[in-house]
């Protein structure tokens, strides 16, 4: 088995500075308004969600509406197992990730068959099938609009042996550490980048290769000998866990499942993010995760008054000025901002933000590239020896 020693090494300190920047977060994120715990765990959650969607999307093309069911099935699965075992996330996070598998087996198993627009309408009507289910039909199970949550009459049974049910409602802890707070972000921030690593492995192994490969020719892998069906239905049950994985994760940081967790708005969201900030690429994603969530609790809380500061260095005119054309852009807004950023975006950088990233890159080797070879001297032409006469 040939083993490519650079590539393990370039993985391994694209962990190394993703970790830093990711467990660090709340000091660089702090001068821009965004350092506070709530927003932290939005960050690290919706970035594990979408960088699930992106080993279904990115590697394989099939782009899915439904994966809001595979979230709702988390949070659940999460409240249920609060309700029932223990207050202790690890078994809440464990069966929500296997639950959610196999409700993205039976879903996969089905929509698989249909490829293209034919496939992404397909995943839109078990996604609109589950959220209407938790909504109405199974609300002995999930409360129906009300939404699951937790109670001091619930069983919790493996806690209730170990110790007498206090007189408060209880919270999510690890092994007695709560869920909130840093300490809720700094757990989900582990996790992802424990699921970032798993999507880094995919995509430089053979399996994700061949799932790039049924993305740029899927005919051509069949007439190769390849059932592609099992690759797509096994990238389909991972991008499925990881949306669960997500989903418990809500539940942990607030003990409660809501249908509304499971509209196709929320699948529509995951789509932007990736698309955003790149399909097929490790970063882009959570580049996407970090715009969307950034307008969307930053951008708009911005009123007059928080314009009129950002503006107090002009003058009064030109700042009332500004504030007055500014305004329809932020507060409710906001996403009048991000609707012409993703249409600026899928005009000029089809690749998303990582393309224009790349672009950059790209312009400073060739800068650089022109400085140095003007600073290299000609290299003259040598004289010819003259000949000498043969006698």
């Amino acid at each position: 088995m040939n083993i490519n020693i650079p590539s393990i090494k370039k993985d391994l300190f694209v962990m190394l500075i993703f970790s830093v920047v990711i467990l660090s977060m709340p000091m660089w994120l702090k001068p821009l308004g965004a350092g506070y715990p709530d927003l932290l765990q939005k960050f690290a959650i919706f970035g594990i969600f979408a960088v699930g969607y992106n080993v279904l999307f990115g590697l394989t093309g099939y782009l899915s509406f439904g994966h809001a069911a595979f979230l709702g099935v988390g949070s659940y699965t999460a409240v249920w197992s609060f309700k029932l075992l223990t207050m202790n996330v690890l078994p809440a996070i464990l069966f929500s990730v296997i639950l959610a598998g196999i409700a993205a087996a039976i879903i996969g198993f089905i929509s698989l068959r249909r490829s293209g627009i034919y496939f992404s309408i397909l995943t839109l009507a078990f996604a609109q099938m589950f959220y209407n289910m938790a909504y109405s039909v199974l609300t002995p199970i999930t409360n129906g609009e009300t939404g699951l949550q937790l109670s001091r009459s619930d069983p919790r049974i493996i806690d209730n042996m170990m110790a007498q049910a206090g007189a408060s409602l209880p919270s999510p802890t690890l092994f007695g550490l709560e869920m909130s707070g840093y300490s809720g972000f700094y757990f989900c921030a582990v996790l992802l980048i424990i699921a970032f690593f798993i999507s880094q492995r995919i995509f430089h192994s053979p399996f994700g290769m061949k799932l790039q490969a049924i993305k740029s020719n899927q005919t051509r892998m069949k007439y190769t000998g390849y059932n592609t069906r099992p690759y797509l239905l096994s990238a389909f049950v991972i991008s499925g866990m990881y949306a669960g994985l997500a989903g418990a994760l809500m539940a942990v940081t607030d003990p409660l499942a809501g249908a509304e967790r499971m509209q196709w708005t929320a699948s529509g969201e995951v789509v932007l993010m990736t698309i955003l900030g790149g399909v097929g690429t490790l970063i882009g994603p959570l580049l996407g995760v970090g715009i969307i969530k950034y307008f969307e609790n930053i951008f708009s809380a911005m009123n007059e008054q928080a314009l009129l500061a950002a503006y107090s260095f002009m003058p009064d005119w030109l700042a009332k000025v500004m504030v007055t054309i500014t305004s329809p852009f932020v507060g409710e807004g906001w996403h009048l901002t991000l609707g012409a950023l993703f249409v600026v975006i899928v005009i000029f950088l089809p690749g998303g933000i990582m393309e224009g990233l790349g672009k950059i890159k790209n312009l400073f080797k060739s800068k650089k590239k022109d400085t140095f070879t003007e600073q290299i001297p000609p290299k003259l032409p040598e004289k010819a020896e003259p000949q000498k006469e043969v006698s």
